[in-house]
């Protein structure tokens, strides 16, 4: 049994993770602000992670294994962090995204076309922080939400270099590839843009070389997140993606195929919005480095059409 904080964990993989962890015997205590309670026997701490004084007040003496953050999104949240976890866990996962890859987000090396990106095209350890900058802002952050995330593992990959031989802790970033399944509880809506439009015979918006894109069920990235937290030591950033990429017409071709009726596509212009999942840039992510430290990932083709059942469930199909 380990002693696990999970910040956030109140929806979709979060909560699947802090329902594994309890089945595995763990125990777990969630923080968040207290939009939704934990499941009976997590300790439950509310409070906002954004007020550093009142979140350390929360925690007292409280220690931990390992913290798992699944809310962390600008460099002020864990420089905050940080520095009230120091001294209470031995280490710290963090929640990351396939977006830090993004290059129209930063200047990224560049990699080959078609060559799966590997974690060292985004380095935290020599990543510029900036504090200054309007991370406070709801619109800002929208806008910025790969920087921040970038920015974010490296305060806390650097807090580890810094402050180590003190009381640091060991850190670790999970970048997570497109996480689909659930059904309703997908609620980014992106599957079910698919679903609408192939159902109702609407456009799907994409481009005129549409390039492939990886993604993860939530159930695995639940997994993932799990043993990262309990079964493995690995420091530094992780790509979570199952085999198997797929651009937007692979996967409008899948969901056409179970619904019964054919995509209508439309090409978008330079600079307009395509729909979700179609890039004409290049980042899906290699997993190859999760294979080599013992995680087995799936292939896409074996949770997929069960993740579009689940959606199709909470659709209503028009006759033909």
């Amino acid at each position: 049994m380990q002693k696990i904080c999970v910040i956030g964990g109140s929806r979709y993989f979060g909560k699947l993770l802090v329902q594994r962890l309890q089945a595995a015997g763990h125990q777990v205590t969630v923080i968040n602000r207290g939009s939704t309670p934990p499941p009976a026997g997590v300790e439950h701490l509310v409070v906002d992670r954004d007020d550093e004084a009142a979140l350390i007040a929360a925690l007292g003496s409280r220690s931990f294994d390992v913290v798992v953050d699944q809310v962390c999104y600008t460099p002020v949240q864990a420089a905050i962090a940080a520095r009230a976890f120091s001294g209470r866990t031995r280490r710290y996962v963090m929640t990351s995204t396939i977006e830090v890859y993004d290059p129209a987000t930063a200047a990224l090396p560049a990699v080959p076309l078609g060559t799966p990106v590997p974690e060292g095209t985004v380095d935290p350890a020599t990543w510029l922080v900036r504090m200054d900058l309007p991370w406070h802002n709801a619109a800002y952050l929208e806008a910025h939400y790969a920087e921040g995330k970038r920015q974010a593992e490296a305060v806390f990959t650097q807090h580890h270099v810094l402050d180590h031989q003190h009381q640091g802790f060991d850190f670790a970033a999970i970048r997570s590839a497109h996480v689909l399944g659930g059904g309703s509880q997908e609620f980014t809506g992106r599957l079910a843009h698919y679903i609408e439009h192939i159902t109702h015979g609407e456009q799907i918006r994409v481009h005129a070389e549409a390039l492939p894109t990886v993604f993860i069920h939530y159930a695995e990235l639940a997994e993932l997140l799990a043993w990262a937290a309990t079964a493995s030591d690995f420091t530094g950033p992780l790509n979570a993606c199952s085999d198997g990429p797929l651009d937007a017409r692979g996967l409008s071709a899948l969901i056409a195929a179970q619904i019964g009726r054919e995509p209508v596509y439309r090409r978008v212009a330079e600079g307009e919005p395509a729909s979700p999942f179609s890039f004409d840039r290049h980042y899906a992510m290699s997993n190859s480095r999760a294979k080599k430290l013992g995680f087995a990932p799936s292939h896409t083709s074996d949770w997929l059409p069960g993740a579009v059942t689940e959606a199709l469930d909470t659709f209503e199909i028009p006759a033909t």
